[in-house]
């Protein structure tokens, strides 16, 4: 009988027989079963070897752990090797305990198309809101790559259509007066200067709140943009990181009309270390900006604007200031694809210009009057 070169078999005390075989995870895996003799356990092993040739095996244990557990494990190996931050890992636990609740004790290898098809489908029905699914339907979906990976299941079942990914609802954006209309009815008025930089130098919230009081050149009239504020909803961890790319730590000009919020701010509110700070002198919360800018906008009738819809609008007017779309990623601190960095280049000095361009735009307030640009 020629030896055998996949797999092993072995009689047991029993007088049946064992298979096992190493799996393209490097480790042993037995049968599930016995066999009543050596031929048949032969014929099972040749089995495997036929499906990990054609990539489809299968790893038996791994299949049986439930879909909860094996979900957790992939998120802390990922957080572990720093491919995930913290804060997307926090929201796909939150996920899994809120929204996943009936794919979490199933077994890996029982989670097909139609089960995952019919737990979006409730998940929607259920309303928890389309941003939310989303994400729950992305953290699935990474989850059973990594079990195709492994061998927990042959093949991703995540096959619903444009599920995994958010059709964005078109931005609204205030015209410079409403900007105003905003800033003047922010109380207290400490976080006034918050909310001019998120509208006119397009800072994210956690941008804002990562600001540093050395960050800030008043004769200048810059904001150097170095570091990004996380919050941690259920742990309450907050701490600095840095931008998701090198592109987001940037300099950035301020409009002149509003260097005067923001020497008052200096002068009044700043911290020794930070630029926004609360009451006892700690980093400003991003929810505490958020909750003076959502009584602003009930206050002027905005209520449709969302604080990120204010770096929207810094943007939309810095492009009608006459900035191409180099700029404008510069700007904003958006990374550029291989195509653009050839064919787009941001001049040093334009970002100045632009700054002083918006102040124009406040002045009269009606972006279709602006002048011809050419000269910038």
């Amino acid at each position: 009988m020629a030896r055998r070169t996949f797999g092993k078999i072995r009689k047991l005390p029993s007088g049946k027989f064992q298979a096992s075989y190493i799996g393209p995870d490097g480790q042993r895996h037995n049968a599930p079963f016995t066999f009543p003799n050596r031929p048949s356990a032969s014929t099972w092993l040749s089995g495997v070897e036929t499906d990990m040739s054609r990539g489809g095996w299968f790893n038996v244990d791994l299949g049986k752990q439930p879909f909860g557990v094996y979900a957790l494990r992939v998120l802390d190996d990922k957080l572990a090797a720093g491919e995930i931050g913290e804060r997307w890992a926090e929201t796909c636990r939150r996920n899994l305990r809120l929204h996943m609740a009936i794919l979490k004790d199933l077994p890996m290898r029982s989670i097909g198309p139609a089960t995952v098809r019919e737990w979006y489908g409730a998940a929607l029905r259920n309303g928890a809101g389309r941003t939310v699914i989303t994400q729950a339907y992305r953290f699935l979906k990474a989850t059973m790559s990594a079990g195709v990976r492994e061998g927990a299941v042959i093949k991703n079942p995540c096959m619903v259509k444009r599920a995994g990914s958010n059709v964005a609802r078109e931005r609204q954006t205030a015209t410079p007066v409403q900007v105003q209309q905003l800033v003047d009815a922010i109380s207290p008025a400490k976080y006034r200067a918050a909310v001019l930089l998120a509208a006119w130098a397009s800072l994210r919230r956690g941008e804002v709140c990562a600001v540093l009081t050395a960050d800030v050149d008043l004769q200048a009239g810059t904001v150097r943009v170095r570091k990004s504020r996380a919050e941690l909803l259920e742990s309450k961890k907050k701490y600095d990181k840095d931008p998701k790319s090198e592109a987001g730590k940037r300099t950035v000009h301020l409009p002149p009309h509003v260097l005067p919020y923001f020497k008052e701010h200096a002068e009044r509110w700043a911290g020794r270390v930070r630029f926004f700070v609360d009451s006892k002198g700690e980093p400003m919360r991003g929810n505490t900006v958020y909750q003076a800018y959502k009584r602003a906008r009930k206050r002027v009738g905005l209520e449709h604007l969302t604080f990120h819809d204010l770096r929207h609008t810094g943007a939309t007017l810095a492009g009608a200031a006459g900035a191409n779309m180099a700029d404008l990623r510069k700007r904003l601190g958006d990374s550029t694809d291989a195509a653009a960095r050839l064919y787009l280049h941001s001049v040093d000095g334009r970002d100045e210009a632009i700054a002083k361009r918006l102040s124009e735009i406040a002045q009269h307030g009606d972006v279709a009057q602006l002048p011809d640009l050419d000269g910038l």
